[in-house]
């Protein structure tokens, strides 16, 4: 099979290959490189395995090449790592490994690289490119990977339910690979993970994050979603997001899956951005809905709050995940408590008042927040989705008139809390708060400008209605 390498490629394995023969050692180029070399995929990373120390191998590679580049090497899995402007290298020796029932981390010992190959977690990823003079070049396919690419499946190269027992990160990576790549998981290896999920309970969270993250920034993040919640690992690992899956009915009232509404919201945005934060507040904006809904006579059912409550959900959800506790669960927290606002804005004749508020309240975060909300709309009625749409559009064309000519985002008005305590001789207090929440309410809603004296006037006339005296009085 042909494989298109590059000339910096090339020169970099004619360079490897030369000094594996110089130490007397087999070497090949393993999995992922291979694979993505193969699908016509940009890849920056590549995976040496030689039959031997890969630490000595990584190091005699790295006095050859322009700069000897520092290699760092972590001696306990007899690994290293070279980093180069433009790739990075990581060398291994090849190796044999067991697994105690507890633990994903390997007893490892040299091996061959029939060996290592085994080892690996799918038949796509064991594929190897030979380095060795009498075979330079040639493709080392145990497993029929080349096949497997071209079925577009996911396959344990042995019995899956030892390549997911041994380590059930394995089973993550399974159906993080069919969402990146669109491709199904073989039947059998499918069952295996359904059958092995409860392993995946020794894998820390932080490793199970960095699938999910992966598994929202494919292409089509619902793919890997819906075979979480279809294998069962959902719902160890994220049970908030399975409650909502399902439709009640009463008196013939019934409300739509939430769960698929929110992959379909969720695979709407990632049409429109990249940005990962984003997707998760995709992931979480109706995730209170459970804990809200509410039958009423006469009228069906009702989600009142939820996005109120969901955003409280926000924080708690980000550590139970490890995702990070900073400025992105923040932001993701403030969309989900926003969602509902463009939508109920493009429903009724938009008052100065209510756009200043939006403003305002999303700040730099509009277009994100808007993003959103378009992504929301997923009725299968398409001239209720154009006319949506066409609302939306029309609060776009509002916000943009209205920053325009107020400058209300990240706005702060124009009078502190510190004019105010000089002004009525104030220590902090609940007075000082109310005054300045007086003054930006009557800003947003247009009562004043939003200029210096005018607030100064309003700031008076509200500390007099408090019984505070001014000190220029």
């Amino acid at each position: 099979m042909d494989i298109n390498i590059n000339s910096q490629e090339s020169a970099l394995f004619n360079l490897i290959a030369s000094v594996a023969a110089g130490l007397g050692v087999e070497c090949y180029v393993v999995g992922g490189f291979v694979r993505d070399k193969i699908l016509g995929r940009a890849t920056k990373d590549i995976d040496v395995v030689c039959v031997g120390d890969g630490i000595a191998l990584a190091q005699a590679v790295s006095a050859k090449l322009p700069g000897a580049p520092v290699v760092n090497f972590f001696k306990t899995y007899g690994t290293a790592q070279i980093k180069l402007d433009w790739v990075e290298i990581e060398f291994v020796g090849a190796r044999k490994e067991s697994y105690r029932h507890n633990s994903r981390n390997p007893e490892v010992e040299p091996g061959t690289l029939e060996d290592d190959q085994d080892r690996r977690d799918f038949t796509i990823n064991a594929m190897a490119i030979s380095l060795n003079e009498d075979s330079y070049g040639k493709l080392v396919d145990p497993f029929d990977g080349t096949g497997d690419l071209e079925r577009q499946l996911i396959k344990t190269p042995l019995e899956p339910v030892k390549t997911f027992s041994d380590d059930p990160l394995r089973m993550m990576r399974a159906i993080r690979f069919a969402s990146q790549l669109g491709f199904s998981i073989e039947p059998e290896t499918l069952e295996s993970i359904a059958h092995n999920k409860e392993r995946i309970r020794i894998i820390t969270k932080e490793r199970i994050s960095e699938e999910l993250n992966k598994i929202l920034l494919s292409k089509k993040p619902s793919i890997g979603l819906d075979l979480l919640y279809k294998t069962g690992l959902l719902h160890i690992i994220f049970p908030q997001m399975v409650a909502l899956a399902g439709a009640e009915y009463i008196d013939g009232h019934g409300h739509k899956d939430n769960f698929y509404h929110t992959l379909q919201v969720v695979d709407n945005i990632s049409r429109t951005t990249d940005d990962l934060w984003l997707r998760w507040a995709a992931v979480l904006h109706d995730i209170a809905k459970p804990a809200t809904k509410k039958f009423e006579e006469g009228h069906g059912w009702t989600f009142h709050g939820h996005e109120v409550v969901g955003g409280r959900m926000v924080p708690r959800i980000f550590a139970q995940l490890k995702l990070p506790q900073n400025e992105k669960m923040l932001f993701v927290r403030k969309m989900v408590e926003l969602h509902l606002r463009p939508i109920s804005l493009s429903k009724e004749d938009i008052t100065d008042s209510a756009i200043r508020r939006l403003l305002f309240d999303a700040g730099d975060d509009i277009d994100s927040l808007m993003l959103l909300c378009e992504a929301d709309i997923t009725s299968k009625n398409k001239q209720k989705v154009k006319r949506f749409l066409d609302n939306f559009e029309m609060v776009r064309r509002r916000c943009a008139e209205v920053e325009e000519s107020d400058h209300i985002r990240n706005w702060q008005p124009p009078i502190t809390g510190e004019i105010i305590m000089k002004e009525f001789n104030l220590q902090p207090s609940k007075q000082v708060g109310i005054i300045k929440d007086a003054i930006r309410n009557a800003i947003l809603d247009g009562e004043i400008p939003n200029e210096y004296q005018a607030a100064f006037g309003f700031m008076i006339d509200k500390g007099t209605e408090l019984g505070l005296n001014s000190m220029n009085n």
